[in-house]
This record gives C-alpha cells, structure tokens and sequence, in this order.
C-alpha cells in the first residue's frame, strides 16, 4: 500500500501570542515542531506499511525550515518527503492551501491512502484534510482512531463519534484523518534521522511551477478568505464581596442562586 501523509510544522507552544500592531503570530523565541495529530496519522500509516508492506511519502507545505519535520519523519521510518516551499504559498487560506496540496498529491501519483491529522495545534479549523479530499474526489473519514482490515481495494475504519464509534468500509484511495487515541507514535531512530539530514536523504523540494500552478491559484492571492483582523479574546473577571457574617453570606449566597434557578 503506497500511503502519503500530510504533515505541518507548528508552534511548540499553546499560548500563541499576536502581535498587537499587525495581528501576525509571533513565532520569534518559539521552537516549531510536527503537528502533534499529524505524528498520530504518520505512526498509523508506518504500522500500515510494516503490516502490508508499501512505502510512506510525508508532504508538508511551509517555509523552508519546515523540511525538519520531513526529516523527522524520515527518521521515523518514511521513505520519501516532499516540501512545498515557495514565498507565493505566503497568506494561503484553507482553500488555496488545499488546492497546493491536492496538486502536489496528483503530481506525487500512485496513492491508495492519505492520511493526516484531525487538525492543526496553531489553526485549529480542521479543513485541510476533508478539503483535499474534496479536491481530490476521493472517499473521506473524519475522526478515525482505528484501522481494522484492508480487503482488496477497501479498508474497515472505526470513527469517533460524540456517542461513541461508527465502524464503516470505505472504497480506497481514500483520506482519513487521524485523532490522538489512535496510536502512540514512535521516537525516530538516530541512525534514520541523521540519514534524513544528509544532502543524499529523498527529500524533494517543490515550488509553485513545479507544480504547474500560478500565484494567482496559490497563497494570498489565490485564497477565497481573507483575514480582516486578529485578535486575542479578552477576559473579564467580575466580582462581588458578600458583607456580613458568614452565615449571612452563605444565606445570602443562596438565595441569589436560587433566583438565577442556578440550584
């Protein structure tokens, strides 16, 4: 089975910061590591490739130190990486961004199945995967945490859902996304990742002509969205100080609960 599994290279960090004066994430001073889900759907595809054989392509679009991820991933057990790194990729909504990875998926070419995170750490929108299937015209399942049977040309899939699981066939090529329950991802081998970091390791680089693309279809210019503003959310805590001796508080306390039908 030839498996392709998109990959992201994210803040290191939950408290992400805006610069107030450009409303831009301030990446300065933050180490960037893979997408925590994404490691989840990667170690998923390497145990489909050491059950049943086949190879593991990692595709991650970003800037150009985002081949540490590809590289990671090598170091992990994939065999091939692939980066699109281009400054017309710069601005791209979930479409645009889409749209270059489906290219790129066509250009890669001989897939059966893709895989990927249920979303982002540093975006949180959870569209890229369902949207490059789309893209695509392939089958999509959302939320899997379990990978049962390949059977021919399909696959027995269990999905999360709010009460509990759905268990379904899906027709391959396929693309799923991976939630955190579904494996525990393996740390990469020195011997790999070191391998991964040489000038012979398979990484491939791609920008928007390689994939046939122009700036108009790519990036800001290319996006359906465009970000008006950013902003944190602010918080306001309000408080009152209940007067009088405690029981008079609880008492009191009380009866404005009851009020607010709270008890």
């Amino acid at each position: 089975m030839n498996i392709i599994v998109l990959i992201k290279q994210v803040p290191d960090t939950t408290e992400v910061k805006l610069d107030p004066r450009t409303g831009n994430l301030i990446r300065e001073g933050i180490d960037s590591v893979m997408n925590p889900d994404d490691r989840h759907a990667l170690e998923a595809g390497l145990r489909l490739k050491e059950s049943g054989g086949g190879k593991v392509t990692v595709l991650s679009m970003g800037p150009p130190q985002a081949i540490d991820v590809i590289s990671e991933a090598l170091g992990m057990g994939a065999d091939r990486g692939v980066l699109l790194t281009d400054r017309a990729f710069a601005g791209a909504d979930t479409w645009a961004t889409s749209h270059t990875l489906g290219k790129a998926v066509e250009k890669i070419g001989d897939y059966d199945l893709i895989l990927c995170g249920r979303q982002a750490i540093d975006g949180d929108t959870a569209q890229i995967g369902p949207q490059v299937a789309e893209y695509l015209g392939i089958p999509q399942v959302t939320y899997v945490f379990g990978m049962e049977e390949v059977k021919g040309r399909s696959m027995t899939v269990r999905r999360r859902i709010e009460a509990g699981y759905e268990r379904l066939r899906v027709s391959l090529p396929a693309l799923f996304t991976v939630t955190a329950e579904a494996n525990s991802p393996r740390d990469p081998v020195i011997g790999s990742l070191l391998a991964a970091c040489g000038a012979k390791a398979p990484i491939q680089v791609w920008d928007a002509a390689d994939l046939g693309m122009t700036t108009a279809q790519v990036g800001l210019e290319g996006s359906l969205t465009h970000v008006i503003r950013t902003f944190p959310p602010k918080s306001q805590r309000a408080g009152e100080i209940l007067e009088g001796s405690p029981a008079q508080a609880v008492e009191d306390l009380v009866g404005r609960l009851k009020e607010r039908n709270l008890i």
